[in-house]
């Protein structure tokens, strides 16, 4: 199993690699500024604060500290492939950073920006030129992938892991649809990242999982 997972992370690797390539040839120019302009035109600007305070659940200090929580957890408990595995979420931060730093895809303009969230949390002040791929989706997908899997793997009750999946893929798509709608990112932005946190939550689960060899 672990070795089926090692190949569906290459090919993610891969895939967000050639679209990666697409975003640097600007072929999403216009689905990303049409898929904003709906957004915010069919959604009520009441929504505004509670996006804003739901994106929280993606930054990094919410998310990169839930995981070190989980590897403290995993010492504890002496899992220890478990450690390295919570700990990937930081190079796939660096990996995100990396990407606004050297491909060249500006953000939405500050017309579209409509967060309403005060925050004195370190990285909503670091600032980078581009904004490919989104490190909210990078993060929370990281997260979703690894309990996805484990809810697959671990749990023999159907139609609990059928609702803690569809749970999590519905959280995925809510903190998706709040990057665009919010103006702080592209719908390109949103899917790197998804690829992203994808590939590296599948190595990390890895690392995670304890699934029995049959």
């Amino acid at each position: 199993m672990k070795t089926k997972l090692f190949l569906l992370a290459i090919s993610s690797v891969g895939l967000f690699t050639y679209f990666s390539y697409t975003v640097a040839k600007e072929r999403w120019q216009q689905i990303d500024f049409d898929t904003t302009v709906k957004l915010q035109d069919h959604i009520s600007r009441r929504f505004d604060g509670i996006f804003s305070y739901f994106s929280l659940l993606g930054s990094a200090e919410v998310t990169v500290g839930f995981c070190a929580a989980l590897a403290f957890l995993s010492f504890l408990r002496r899992h220890w492939l478990a450690i390295p595995g919570w700990l990937v979420i930081v190079p796939a931060s660096l990996a995100e950073v990396f990407g606004k730093l050297v491909l060249f895809h500006p953000g939405p303009p500050v017309f579209f920006h409509r967060s309403l969230l005060p925050t004195s949390l370190p990285s909503f002040y670091i600032h980078t030129d581009f904004s490919y791929p989104s490190g909210h989706m990078t993060r929370t997908i990281f997260i979703i992938t690894i309990f996805v899997l484990l809810a697959v793997f671990s749990s023999r009750n159907i139609p609990l892991r059928f609702f803690m999946v569809c749970s999590l893929i519905l959280l995925a798509v809510l903190m998706g649809i709040t990057r665009v709608y919010l103006g702080e990112h592209w719908l390109s932005d949103v899917l790197g990242g998804g690829l992203l946190g994808l590939s590296t939550g599948l190595f990390a689960s890895i690392l995670i999982l304890r699934v029995k060899k049959v």
